[in-house]
C-alpha cells in the first residue's frame, strides 16, 4: 500500500525537426490563386508530405493543389480562347 504509482508513458514519438504543415499550404494557396499554378502544386505537395509526417491535417495541401490546378486550365482557357489579360498587348 505504500508502493508509488508507476510513472507515467512517455509521450507519442514525433520526428524531431520543424512542422511546416500551414507554411507549405498557405503559401500554395496563395500562389496557387495569384500567380502560379505550378508552385501552388509544389507546395501543396510539401504541405500533405509534412501533414503525414507530423500526423496534422492534410487539407490545406488538397486546396493548394485544386487551386493550382484551377489556375493552370483557367489560364490555357483563357489563352486559348483570346480572352487572357494583357496577352494581346
Amino acid at each position: 500500500m505504500t508502493t508509488p504509482y508507476p510513472p507515467p508513458p512517455p509521450p507519442p514519438s514525433r520526428p524531431a525537426g520543424r512542422d511546416r504543415t500551414t507554411l507549405w499550404g498557405v503559401l500554395g494557396i496563395v500562389t496557387g490563386l495569384l500567380c502560379c499554378g505550378i508552385l501552388g502544386i509544389v507546395f501543396g505537395w510539401l504541405s500533405i508530405r509534412d501533414a503525414r509526417r507530423y500526423h496534422q491535417s492534410p487539407v490545406l495541401g488538397y486546396v493548394a493543389i485544386v487551386l493550382g490546378v484551377l489556375n493552370i486550365v483557367l489560364s490555357l482557357i483563357l489563352q486559348a480562347t483570346g480572352n487572357y489579360p494583357y496577352w494581346n498587348r
